[in-house]
């Protein structure tokens, strides 16, 4: 960890308090990435940028006021924090504004996550110009005749971050991403052109799949939407495909956030305790996923994080609610966001599940769409393939799903056993009941 960051974070902190600050909190980050990009088998993109910077949260006379620096030389920072505090006076007053009890900052856990790949330094840029060939090459092999172009990147990055507080808190870490992506858009009947990707990402490049895997993945998915057809109107079972399964969460989980509660814009709003879904709904927050791209010890309001069960065999357990609006609302804050949301996968795969289910749909992508925190409703674009018996049969393109999360949730019959984990939200392909899917 840097010392020099924790100095210029001692710095403002002590520059702010004998400005009259009454609280203050200050962040100093540093970010360096690398892109690769390439298309028709040369390189579309090449990019590399180093960044840094500084914010500052301060409160003073009951007045908040947030800014940020890239001028880190003393003089200017002394002058940035003086003309924070004098904005901040001028602002109106909110006597919910303060940093938090320090009480919620203990207990923080003293482990090593592995948010760091110590190989990191050593990528060179041949390894990753290579790497952005060997995906587009492996696209182009299981495309065929189809193809019509090919986009492959490959990306990686690294930050630190240092945070201090006037009342006692102090965090340091230090990550690394990397990201490996394949996008096919092919030849379909007339004018169609049905599009595809691929993609992994990890903390360490060492441990992404073969990009030989990834770019014939991306090549398959494409392929695999050619000949689509919009279906009437049915009522019939649908597996949502385990990467996008986030996409009609993520509906439900908005309205489990402070800002919609405090707003009265939820309609999760004083349900806590009451079923929301099946016995298969469960959701799990768990920051402690060794390596997990959401994991950390603390959180923005520099809370000690814990694990937390948010729903649990569809009774809605808890809400995220960071320190500002747990004051506005009277309550005891829990944290502000997700890290790591697990929904436990179950025991079957997705295969055996389409044997069982006749008739369905599984939903391997979505288009547009929207949610509206206050009723529930929300509608969706999909894409997919029909399967009868077990087989896949015809790929469907320009139907929709709408339906209430209320009501949604309580049809999730089964999880497969085939957890995502390129992202924050590790989910299996979810299996519903009875969803009315519009088309003709």
């Amino acid at each position: 960890m840097s010392k020099e960051m924790m100095n210029v974070c001692e710095f403002v902190l002590d520059t702010a308090q004998k400005a009259g600050a009454d609280e203050c909190r200050v962040s100093f980050s540093k970010r360096r990435f690398v892109e690769v990009q390439y298309r028709e088998h040369k390189p579309e993109t090449v990019k590399e940028a180093t960044t840094q910077g500084l914010g500052v949260d301060i409160y003073v006379n009951g007045r908040y006021s947030s800014q940020s620096s890239a001028d880190l030389r003393k003089d200017a920072l002394k002058t940035f924090v003086i003309n924070v505090i004098e904005t901040a006076k001028l602002l109106e007053e909110d006597p919910y504004r303060s940093l938090p009890d320090p009480k919620y900052y203990q207990g923080r856990k003293n482990i090593d996550l592995q948010l760091f790949d110590p190989g990191y330094k050593s990528i060179t840029p041949e390894r990753r110009h290579s790497m952005a060939k060997e995906l587009e090459n492996a696209c182009f092999a299981a495309g065929g005749d189809k193809v019509i172009s090919v986009t492959s990147q490959v990306y990686d990055e690294f930050q630190e971050e240092t945070t201090l507080t006037s009342n006692g808190f102090s965090g340091q870490t230090e990550s690394t991403v990397t990201f490996a992506f394949a996008e096919m858009t092919a030849q379909d009947k007339g004018d169609r052109r049905p599009n595809g990707y691929e993609y992994a990402i990890e903390r360490s490049m060492s441990q992404l799949p073969s990009c030989e895997v990834i770019g014939r993945k991306a090549a398959e998915r494409t392929l695999e939407l050619m000949d689509s057809e919009k279906l009437k109107t049915e009522t019939l079972p649908i597996i949502i495909e385990n990467r996008g399964a986030g996409r009609v969460l993520s509906g439900f989980v908005s309205a489990m956030n402070g800002w919609a509660l405090q707003q009265k814009r939820s309609f999760l709003l004083d349900k806590k305790g009451e079923k929301m879904g099946s016995k298969v709904f469960t959701l799990i927050d768990d920051p402690f996923v060794i390596g997990g791209l959401g994991s950390r010890l603390y959180d923005g309001d520099g809370f000690a994080t814990q694990k937390r069960i948010m729903v649990e065999n569809g009774i809605l357990k808890d809400y995220y609610i960071d320190w500002y609006r747990s004051r506005k609302l009277a309550v005891e804050p829990t944290t502000g966001g997700t890290s790591n949301l697990i929904l436990p996968p179950g025991k079957r795969s997705v295969e055996a599940i389409m044997k069982d289910l006749g008739r369905g749909i599984l939903i391997n992508g979505f288009i547009g769409g929207n949610s509206n925190s206050n009723t529930g409703d929300f509608s969706v674009g999909i894409t997919g393939t029909l399967f009868e018996n077990g087989e896949l049969t015809q790929a469907v393109a320009e139907m929709n799903i709408a339906d209430n999360h209320l009501e949604f949730w309580n049809k999730l019959a089964e999880a497969a056993n085939d957890p995502w984990t390129y992202g924050n939200w590790h989910m299996p392909s979810l299996v519903f009941t009875d969803v009315v899917v519009s088309g003709v």
